[in-house]
């Protein structure tokens, strides 16, 4: 922000009174221009006022302008990772859907960490915002689930909205897609392909989400007929992937028909693992994903993965984030399974019948 100098020397920040003396209007007509009322102010005035504010520097206190307005045009969003391309997607959409109805969206990043979040949302309680949206992936056994509730009801007692994305570990608005239906769906398909040794490849980190992602695919094989998959918790990113798969024993390599990762990014982090190896993808073992992240289009072969809508779900979330329903909801966006040719057919004979 910028600074007016006194007669020390000394720098203070700029205020509406300085944009008001300097424009020669009250400072309740500066506050009518700068603060967005919906009181008419005269052209004339209103040129001066925004003239002065650009001379000085000006800069709205953003707080103030949501009490004086009893509303803020700025939603909150919390997500687990900014660099995790389902997380930067998932924020592209509610950027985009929120800026289509004249609201901008603050970015807040916890990094995977319960505490982190909790500290986010009190931060955010202060800063005021039309809604709080959490899209980062509640955890199975989170340290601080009360705390960060009676938090989330302060700020909804003030009039702020809550809404939750792909999170069921909380009392509040919802919108879910359905994890564990999902990798069901996909585990059947593939079984009806011809996979039978699987390797699932899960996160490290316990998040309720990705957990359900396994439960799922597990439950998906064993209705197929399908028993023993092997299950084994990675570190929770690309890397934590790689390394694992180049880290299992060649027996242990040969005897697999696929992959399944819990994420995208995980799944393209085993694809690398293996092709390190020597494997040829798919002629030499299948590998599926969850997400449907848009950086799949470059990917060769192409991934099977189970597709989520983003922009139904931010479309969703946005509504929700908007409107004055007393009592929290649950909606859920449909997630399936789509066969690309990472995991063709295998031979008739391994077909399950």
């Amino acid at each position: 922000m910028s600074a007016l100098s006194g007669g020390s020397g000394s720098r203070r920040p700029v205020t509406l009174d300085d944009v008001a003396r300097q424009a020669g209007v009250s400072q309740p007509t500066a506050s009518r221009v700068l603060n967005g009322s919906s009181r008419k102010v005269a052209e004339a005035y209103r040129e001066r006022v925004l003239q002065a504010a650009r001379e000085l520097g000006y800069t709205p206190n953003l707080p103030a302008q949501a009490m004086a307005r009893g509303t803020s045009r700025t939603i909150a969003l919390v997500i687990s990772l900014i660099s995790d391309p389902y997380f930067a997607a998932m924020a592209a959409e509610i950027m985009k859907q929120a800026e289509a109805i004249g609201l901008h969206v603050s970015i807040a990043v916890t990094e995977r960490q319960a505490d982190r979040e909790l500290d986010l949302v009190r931060e955010l309680r202060g800063q005021q915002p039309r809604a709080i949206i959490l899209a980062g992936t509640g955890y199975v056994d989170p340290p601080s689930e009360q705390q960060l509730i009676d938090e989330l009801r302060r700020y909804e007692e003030t009039g702020g909205r809550v809404v939750l994305i792909s999170r069921s570990d909380l009392p509040f608005e919802t919108v879910d897609f359905d994890n564990h239906e999902g990798s069901r769906q996909l585990a059947r398909e593939l079984a009806a392909l011809g996979y039978e040794r699987c390797l699932i490849l899960g996160s490290g980190t316990p998040l309720l989400s990705m957990q359900r992602r396994v439960e799922g695919f597990v439950a998906g094989l064993v209705e197929s007929g399908v028993n023993g998959a092997r299950v084994h918790h990675p570190e929770f990113s690309w890397t934590g992937a790689r390394d694992f798969v180049l880290a299992l024993t060649d027996a242990d390599v040969r005897d697999l028909q696929l992959v399944f990762a819990v994420t995208d990014d995980l799944a393209l982090g085993a694809l690398a693992g293996l092709r390190e190896r020597g494997l040829r993808i798919p002629e030499d073992i299948g590998v599926a994903g969850f997400d449907d992240i848009t950086t799949l289009r470059d990917v060769v072969p192409q991934l099977t993965t189970v597709h989520v809508a983003l922009n139904a779900v931010a479309q969703e979330a946005i509504y929700r984030a908007t409107t004055s329903d007393s009592e929290p909801t649950r909606t859920t966006v449909p997630a399936y399974p789509v066969l690309r040719a990472s995991t063709p057919p295998l031979q008739a004979s391994c077909v399950i019948e």
